[in-house]
């Protein structure tokens, strides 16, 4: 039965391993490659809210992207890059419908050249990422419209706390937009004010529109050994968090709620995001597209009201444009967490994410404070840990017995099971006892495999020595090493199964899975050596205590 208990675990590893990678699919947006759900590919297409469509078409060139076609003609004024700056953001605003063109994250770096701050939005050859707002519903300001930049200052003093821009349109069919960014300190969220005053003689009833828009690419330097969801996403209180692949959107299969009053829109990358938020309780229509060539938008309409000839009426919202700090994002408004996803395993890896960030206040090492986490983690499954490594004990005791056994009755395989049977009843071992202790904590080690992958704190973050980031790979490769040889330390301790080709198995697969640990980033291979060598030790101590004197059983290919 020993062959056949590992038989059935290799089983339950591959299936974990398929349906892991069947929710990685459907994690990073694609369609989910073994369980496809029905409802995904008989979706109605997600196109702008029908009242406003032709207001809001495609445009024709990338610089345009997004654009309404119908946009008023305006006075000509000089355009200009306004460039700010505070604390943690360096912006830059086109004076041309003051759309935000380029953010920095000054206490990010970039990853190619490490002295450079990380660069978020941007509008360039290779790049397009925007922050878009205006008006529609008739020959109004958009965010086509020059616009004039008010005196200011365009850098936050020392010893202030806030620093605002305000951006004004001429008068365009009877209304006049003022947009207002108040930058704060500390704050990658940005108050916009939109007020919009009636300069005609008679009422209007305009509708603002807020959009993100990018291009459908992935963030350079991602690996094609991990996967991580770019495209936009929604979140609404009846349907939660729901992200789009730019693919569904240009095939016409973007499934969202179309209509709410409460949550955002955003845009969602590795380590960090963008979101447009309103109040809730402010009626909203959401909307994703495909606006040209390899550039798609989401956003969001909503309606000023009717304003009287004289009138004005103002419209806040906030744009968050920064990395996925999930005490931030929580703190911004309900559900905006979520764009750090973690999946299915949500449930699991928040409070992971929680005690990993207990134990980093503690020790400020993220390196350390992974190997901490891990241990805890040991501690808190020790005692299932120890029955399932008693159980294998017992196993590994009695199978000479079995081996002697299988080799004299290897003829007979019926009285072969009875007499197999007969031997773990007089031995009041379970074949199986080691099976389930292991299987509960999988859930738990894949949810800690998430909270590292995706957490911006590991970013740049050093550990020891040659590890200076773990978020990237390896340099040199010694924790992947090291990892595989702890793998095989595990396989050689563990009794050689009867069976040669399972034999065999039991050493391919530890070399087979450890190749994709060499290009996995730092943190991860950490953590998962960490975990080896402390289920070694425990293993280890458990077999000694047992009167099983550990052994080494080293593979047969011949």
């Amino acid at each position: 039965m020993n062959d056949i208990r590992r038989t059935i675990l290799w089983v339950i590893f591959g299936f974990s391993m398929v349906l892991l990678w069947d929710k990685w699919q459907v994690h990073n947006g694609r369609h989910a490659t073994f369980f496809p759900s029905q409802s995904a590919s008989q979706t109605a297409a997600g196109q702008a809210p029908a009242t406003t469509a032709n207001d809001l078409p495609s445009a024709a060139s990338a610089p345009a992207a997004g654009l309404p076609t119908q946009a008023p003609a305006a006075p000509e004024a000089p355009r200009e890059i306004v460039s700010v700056s505070t604390d943690v953001l360096r912006l830059g605003f086109d004076s041309q419908g003051a759309t935000l063109v380029h953010a920095e994250m000054l206490k990010e770096r970039d990853m190619a050249d490490k002295s450079q701050p990380f660069v978020l939005f941007d509008e360039n050859g290779q790049h397009t990422y925007l922050a878009q707002t205006g008006l529609i519903g008739g020959a109004y300001p958009t965010h086509k419209t020059p616009m004039t930049l008010q005196p200011g200052a365009r850098a936050l003093a020392e010893g202030e706390n806030e620093l605002a821009l305000r951006f004004e349109s001429p008068d365009l069919g009877g209304l006049k937009l003022v947009k207002v960014f108040t930058l704060t300190r500390g704050s990658y969220a940005i108050g916009v004010r939109h007020e919009i005053v009636n300069t005609g003689s008679s009422p209007v009833s305009p509708q603002l529109y807020l959009q993100l828009v990018r291009d459908g690419n992935k963030p350079e330097g991602e690996s094609s050994f991990y996967s991580t969801f770019t495209g936009p996403a929604v979140y609404t209180e009846a349907k939660k968090y729901q992200k789009v692949e730019f693919k569904a959107i240009e095939e016409g299969k973007a499934d969202f709620e179309k209509s709410a009053s409460n949550g955002y829109v955003a845009m969602v990358q590795h380590y960090f995001a963008s979101a447009w938020l309103l109040a809730d309780g402010v009626q909203r229509e959401l909307f994703m597209r495909k606006v040209d060539q390899n550039l798609y938008a989401v956003g969001m309409i909503t309606s000023v009201g009717e304003i009287a000839p004289g009138q004005s009426k103002n419209l806040d919202a906030r744009l968050f444009a920064g990395p996925q700090v999930e005490k931030t994002l929580e703190a911004l408004t309900p559900g905006l967490e979520l764009v750090k996803d973690y999946g299915m395993f949500t449930i699991l890896a928040k409070p992971l994410y929680w005690l990993l960030d207990k134990i980093h206040g503690v020790l400020g090492n993220w390196g350390w404070s992974i190997i901490g986490l891990v241990l805890l983690l040991k501690i808190a499954f020790y005692w299932l840990n120890a029955k399932a490594y008693a159980s294998m004990a017992k196993m590994k005791a009695i199978n000479p017995r079995i081996q002697e056994m299988r080799e004299r009755l290897k003829d007979k395989p019926q009285q072969m099971q009875q007499e197999m049977m007969r031997i773990y009843r007089e031995e009041k071992v379970n074949p199986m006892g080691g099976c389930l202790p292991i299987v509960i904590q999988i859930p738990v080690f894949i949810a800690l495999y998430w909270v590292l992958l995706s957490s911006v704190e590991i970013r740049n973050a050093p550990w020891i020595g040659w590890v200076q980031d773990l978020s990237v790979k390896d340099p040199y490769f010694i924790l992947p090493l090291l990892m595989t040889l702890s793998s095989l330390l595990q396989t050689a301790l563990n009794p050689a199964p009867p069976d040669p080709m399972q034999a065999k198995m039991m050493w391919i697969m530890p070399l087979m899975f450890s190749v994709m640990f060499f290009f996995f980033p730092a943190g991860l291979v950490l953590y998962w050596l960490t975990n080896n060598i402390l289920s070694i030790a425990q293993q280890w101590l458990i077999n000694t205590r047992m009167g099983v004197p550990p052994q080494f059983n080293l593979p047969k290919f011949r």
